[in-house]
């Protein structure tokens, strides 16, 4: 007899099905696992007998066979030992094979027979719910797996809770969907001393979803700028939200099944290496580029990151999604993040200042700023300098505008992008492209030949001449202003200028 119990594989976000077959035969006694495995699953054999042991179930004297299918995709993760223990169970003949062939099971197993959390419960109800399946997995996950609609979601904390419940004898709750965090309150910028023209970019970079770069001196507010961001941004839509989450589901950080609607917002190290910000490692995981889905990635230090890490943003930036290749698999995350960055002018930060600046200056800015290749600049639609900041100016009491004054602002625009976006796959004017970009941000005539001239004059890139009609569709729309006009090129122009280079 041959049992079958259904699982899944993780590819990314993409769920592909996978059939744990298991076969108990006459032979010598044995445990032989088939199918790809990698060592966790591997060493899922050691675990599952264990956990039966711990049961009272001894296995029998028999040639097991387990078999994963189909063969030829990679099996990773530890979320196997669940189902090779219910298909073991299936074909010692203590489990019912029709109720079994019905059912997703995903989840690691301790040796006392506990079922623990495993990543990617998320999509694999997802996949069940698909599949028209009912999904088992473990207890601490079945808030989590209650997100996806239309699946029975049994969340058991053991085996020998879920034997009951699977033979009649006791009935699980069913979980309930995890809480809805709202947007955890950050700094605001009523704490931005000065700094205008850096908080005007700001709030187009929320509004039209563009990156930024900043550069100024050490201490300017750099770094608080960017943390005012993700204040002033709106909340994730429901299916973004879910979007996310599935991305944190993947990478085991999704916490109690609790959704956020926080947009995301990560700072990683300029240590951090290629594998860390782009994706990867022994077993794929998603990196700081695709954890920021939907949100914020900053990177503070900008020439401080190792080159090669800096240019392998390059390619997610522009497609909003992350290859990574494999010798037996190519892993694809979502990346569609806004770049915030800052940096200082030269490496001790003073650059300007005769006071301050170091004995090799102007040279240590060039030599400095260099690191920053010039086509991941060009990927940055708006450029700020961040001038420092007076003592006598951080004494005085502030009267700039607070976080939610911006945040109304922004969300009127984000509201007249969606109306016109609607029915299309860009979100924002920061996606404009091709056709979008013609039908929506093309400039009066005025404009038009300012863009041209300034065009010539700058030597821009084509993408360059791109963003800049995507940030002046932004400034329009800030405006309220159906078509963009002079104004709104000009300004969007003298976002364009980059950091001195000497």
């Amino acid at each position: 007899m041959v049992a079958l119990v259904s699982t899944v594989a993780y590819l990314g976000l993409d769920a592909r099905a996978v059939e744990v077959q298991c076969q108990v035969a006459p032979g010598m006694p044995g445990f032989a696992l088939v199918g790809l495995p990698d060592k966790a699953v591997g060493e899922s054999r050691q675990r599952v007998s264990a956990a039966l042991t711990a049961m009272g179930l001894a296995l029998p004297p028999k040639r097991i066979t387990i078999n994963l299918s189909p063969a030829d995709l990679p099996k990773e993760g530890s979320h196997y030992d669940l189902p090779i223990a219910l298909a073991l169970l299936t074909a010692m003949g203590i489990l019912d094979a029709e109720q079994m062939a019905e059912v997703v099971a995903v989840g690691e197993l301790a040796l006392d027979g506990r079922i623990i959390p495993s990543p990617g419960v998320l999509l694999a109800a997802l996949h069940a719910s698909g599949a028209d399946k009912a999904l088992i997995c473990p207890a601490a996950q079945g808030a989590e797996a209650s997100w996806a609609s239309g699946v029975s979601v049994t969340a058991a904390p053991d085996l020998v809770s879920l034997l009951n419940h699977l033979k009649g004898v006791q009935a699980l709750p069913r979980p309930a969907p995890g809480t809805v965090e709202a947007s955890a309150p950050g700094p605001d910028l009523r704490q931005v001393k000065g700094q205008e023209t850096a908080r005007r970019a700001l709030e187009i970079a929320a509004a039209g979803g563009h990156n930024l770069l900043m550069c100024g001196p050490p201490g300017a507010g750099k770094s608080l700028l960017a943390a005012c961001l993700p204040g002033i941004l709106p909340e994730l839509s429901p299916a973004e939200a879910l979007e996310v989450s599935m991305v944190a589901s993947v990478a085991g950080t999704l916490e109690d099944g609790r959704i956020s609607r926080a947009r995301p917002f990560r700072a990683p190290h300029h240590s951090a290496s290629i594998a860390a910000l782009t994706g990867g490692g022994l077993k794929v995981r998603p990196g700081e580029v695709s954890l920021a889905h939907l949100g914020v990635l900053f990177l503070d230090e900008l020439p401080e990151f190792q080159r090669t890490v800096l240019d392998s943003l390059r390619q997610p930036l522009e497609t909003g999604s992350i290859t990574v290749a494999r010798a037996n698999a190519h892993v694809t995350f979502p990346a569609r993040v806004q770049l915030i960055a800052a940096m200082n002018p030269c490496r001790c930060g003073h650059l300007g200042d005769a006071a301050l600046a170091c004995s090799r200056a102007p040279k240590c800015a060039a030599d400095y700023q260099s690191k920053v290749s010039g086509p991941l600049l060009d990927r940055i639609d708006l450029h700020v300098e961040v001038d420092p900041v007076r003592a006598i100016d951080l004494a005085l009491p502030s009267t700039s505008e607070d976080s939610a004054s911006v945040a109304a602002r922004v969300r009127r625009a984000r509201a007249v992008q969606s109306r016109r976006l609607e029915g299309t796959r860009a979100r924002s004017n920061a996606e404009l492209d091709g056709d979008l970009l013609d039908t929506h941000a093309a400039p009066d005539e005025a404009g038009r030949q300012l863009l041209l001239q300034a065009a010539e004059a700058m030597r821009l890139t084509a993408r360059g001449y791109t963003r800049i009609l995507r940030v002046a569709r932004t400034l329009a729309d800030l405006a309220g202003a159906p078509t963009i006009g002079r104004a709104h090129i000009a300004e969007a122009l003298s976002y364009r200028r980059q950091p001195p280079r000497a």
